[in-house]
């Protein structure tokens, strides 16, 4: 059964996750680290997202976020789109 649409009202909470396909690692180096938090800050400088916590780990990622002036879709469009086009370059 699928799970119900999220609710994307500016200024919700939320708790997003991404994992790489079947445990595959997302972050092989420092260097990727960094891109991904450097993106990641990027959105936070302009205030699509507001951080509360985030948790990088070898094989996915944790963020608890609160929307700003975009809709999380759009962010997590930008920032994940970005990324993976880096990691796949790498």
């Amino acid at each position: 059964m699928p799970r119900q649409a999220r609710l994307d009202a500016p200024g919700t909470l939320h708790h997003v996750m991404g994992r790489g396909i079947e445990g595959s690692e997302i972050f092989r180096s420092k260097n990727d680290r960094v891109d991904f938090l450097e993106r990641f800050a990027s959105l936070c400088e302009k205030e699509y997202l507001i951080t509360y916590a985030w948790a990088l780990m070898p094989n996915y990622f944790h963020l608890l976020v609160r929307t700003g002036g975009q809709p999380l879709s759009v962010s997590m469009k930008r920032l994940l789109t970005g990324y993976v086009i880096n990691f796949n370059r790498r």
